[in-house]
Parts: C-alpha cells; structure tokens; sequence
C-alpha cells in the first residue's frame, strides 16, 4: 500500500519569546531554529519514518528556499513530486514559540496554491486501488474537492485533516472516509457524515467514532517544551500503525499515535522534533497503553 500525501512543504522559522503578542505589541524574541515544514510536509515524513512507501504531493519554489528544501528531503524516506521547482516563491512558515509551550504560527501558501490540478492529476496516475490520499487544508476548497473526487474514481482511500480550517471544506465530507479534526473543526464542519471520524483532544486525549461506536484513548503523559508539529506526528503514526498491521484505525492506532505525539511535544523544532525510524519501529511494534471504552 502507498500513501500520497497533498499538501505543502515550507521552510519553518521558529522564534522563541515570552508570549505570543497581542494585536499591535512589539515583543523581543531570537531565532531558535531553521527546518522543512509544513502540515503535508511533516506528515508525509513521519508516515515515511515508520516504513510505510509515502509520496508528498507538494510544491517548491525557484528560489533558494526551494532548493535547500529539495535537498534536505534527499534525506528523508519520502519521494516529493514533483521533483523539479515550480515559478513561484516557496512557501514559509513563522512559528512563535512561547515559554509556556504554546505557539502561534503564519504560513504563507503561495507555492501550494501554484499547484494546479492537472499536475496533481499526473502524479496520481500510478496510485493502484485501496492507496491513501491524504490532504490538510493547504489547498482552496475547490482544489481539495477535485483531488477527493480524483481519488475516489480511482478506488483509493481518503483521509482529510481540514487544518488551516475553512467553511468550504464541509462539501467535502462525502467524498471522505477518515477525517482527522479537532474540536474546532469538528464543531465548525460537522463530519457526521464521515464513517470514521477521530477527533483530538490535545492534552485531554483523542475520541475515534466509527458509526455507533466511540473508543476514548487519554493523550499519553508528556513534558511538553514545543507543541509544533504534534498533531501531525499523531495522524501519520495513527495512520501507519492501522497500515502496517492491515486493519482499520483502532485503539492501539490511537495509543501509537499518543506515544509519539508524546515524544514530538518534549523536543524543540519540527522535523528535528519528530520521532526518529527506530524510535517509531520500536513504538509500532509494542502494545501501545489500554485505550478507555
């Protein structure tokens, strides 16, 4: 099986100060660290780190940020496509980190709004029936729409993080088979329609509601220093560890998922933050914790 992921790649900047600021404050902060981004971007290498085949569906630019981009992916278990740069910027990401482990983050999304349809159409020629296509909400509703009707067509399996969230993206529900959301976006979007819905909880844990049934799983303990890039880490080893054991999403995907979402919040960065491919072999290969009925 083969998971693409659409979406974006940025270079993120992470900023640290004292709080995020308010509308109109001027607040000091230094530069904490410099690496690949981006909601597609994390979860296509997280889901790549845990030995599933992943491709990233995703942009960059002709600038210098593209081409550091491409080359630090050349270290990373995933195939981007398309693999030459597109005539617009790359797209970046600001994140102000805060000392009490919150953050705040502005993505640009020029680059992702730059791949057109036909382009993604191409790339997605090769996806066999039962393959995941997993989109985020870096592209316009339309886009997203078109990419889900695509997909469906072909047989493949559909999952949707609507993050950064938009109205637009409720008329997607019914071409979608998982969605992952969290409480904002559940309340915002409704995914009744959905068949497997996981809603997160942060901190408070994780719901998994397939048709009747509900599974409560409790986030796993952590000391959190950096929130970035955790709900990502949580869809792509949920995602892998149903995948490499051959069934539907269940608890035990869920505890996985907590585990590493766990170790992600205890580290600084993005990528730098996100489990390594032994960590994660270990993790997928244990019993994970009883999840709560």
């Amino acid at each position: 099986m083969r998971v693409y992921v659409a979406g974006n790649i940025t270079v993120d900047e992470t900023w640290s100060v004292t709080d995020i600021p308010a509308k109109g404050a001027s607040v000091h902060g230094y530069q904490r660290s410099q690496d690949i981004g981006g909601k597609g971007a994390n979860q296509a290498i997280v889901l790549s780190r845990c030995g599933i085949e992943t491709c990233l569906l995703a942009a960059t630019g002709h600038d210098s940020n593209g081409k550091w981009i491409r080359q630090q992916l050349m270290n990373e278990p995933v195939t981007l496509l398309p693999t030459q740069s597109i005539t617009a910027l790359s797209d970046t990401s600001l994140i102000l980190h805060s000392a009490d482990g919150d953050n705040a983050i502005i993505t640009s999304k020029t680059a992702a709004e730059a791949l057109d349809i036909d382009t993604l159409r191409h790339h997605l020629a090769s996806a066999r029936p039962g393959d995941l296509l997993v989109q985020q909400g870096n592209f316009s509703p339309e886009k997203t729409h078109a990419l889900f009707s695509l997909a469906k067509s072909q047989g493949l399996i559909t999952v949707f993080n609507p993050s950064p969230v938009h109205a637009g993206f409720a008329a997607c529900w019914s071409l979608v088979d998982i969605a992952v959301v969290n409480q904002h976006e559940a309340q915002q979007l409704q995914p009744d329609a959905v068949n497997t819905v996981v809603t997160t909880l942060g901190s408070a844990g994780v719901w998994l509601t397939q048709g009747d049934q509900r599974i409560f799983c409790p986030a796993h303990p952590a000391d959190a220093v950096d929130t970035t890039g955790a709900g990502d880490t949580f869809l792509a080893v949920m995602l892998a560890s149903a995948i490499l054991r051959e069934g539907d999403i269940d608890a035990l995907a869920l505890a996985h998922a907590s585990q590493a979402a766990a170790l992600t919040v205890s580290r600084y960065g993005t990528r730098q933050a996100f489990p390594t491919a032994e960590e994660l072999a270990a993790l997928l290969q244990s019993g994970g914790e009883s999840a709560i009925t």
